[in-house]
């Protein structure tokens, strides 16, 4: 699986993953209107064990997309504190309990990199899904040549639902 529009033909499960301010509402909708239950984690993880929220959210049935924070964690937190309060075994796990849902998790990328900390952000969420893509599909997708959200209807809109004639970068 290589492009995203395999993994929403394909997958029960997608996971969104990338980095802050990276603009995954325009994904999410899209992937509602595709019939799949958008669903995120509460803020806080847990102390005890972060990916439980997850696994529960993944017991649910059909279609289910989930806006991540795994990945981030592990990503921001050694850049933030100094340390993930996400082990590469949760992590690992929570990837093999969504490829056994038949899913794939989405790695979310874009061009542009603000300052020093996004820099190496980018680089650890490439050391991270490469790692990951040993134990679930990962599609990348290049979020800079996704078309922007529908915010009502526009009659004459190029974005209207259904008559979207962007082209998704997938890398």
């Amino acid at each position: 699986m290589h492009t995203l529009h395999q993994a929403v033909a394909q997958c029960r499960t997608l996971v969104l993953e990338g980095p802050d301010d990276i603009g995954r509402s325009g994904l999410l909708g899209e992937l509602a209107r595709h019939g799949f239950l958008i669903r995120r984690a509460r803020e806080q993880l847990q102390q005890v064990d972060p990916t439980r929220p997850y696994r529960e959210l993944l017991a649910a049935p059909g279609l289910l997309a989930v806006d991540g924070s795994i990945i981030h964690e592990l990503v921001y937190g050694p850049l933030r504190r100094g340390h993930s309060r996400v082990t590469w075994i949760q992590a690992l796990d929570f990837a093999e309990a969504v490829a056994e849902r038949d899913g794939a998790l989405v790695h979310l990328t874009s061009p542009q990199i603000r300052d020093a900390e996004s820099a190496e952000a980018t680089s650890a969420y490439e050391r991270a899904f490469r790692t990951l893509t040993r134990h679930v599909p990962v599609v990348t997708v290049d979020v800079s040549g996704l078309s922007p959200p529908v915010r009502g209807p526009a009659s004459s809109s190029p974005f209207q639902l259904g008559r979207c004639t962007g082209k998704l970068t997938v890398g």
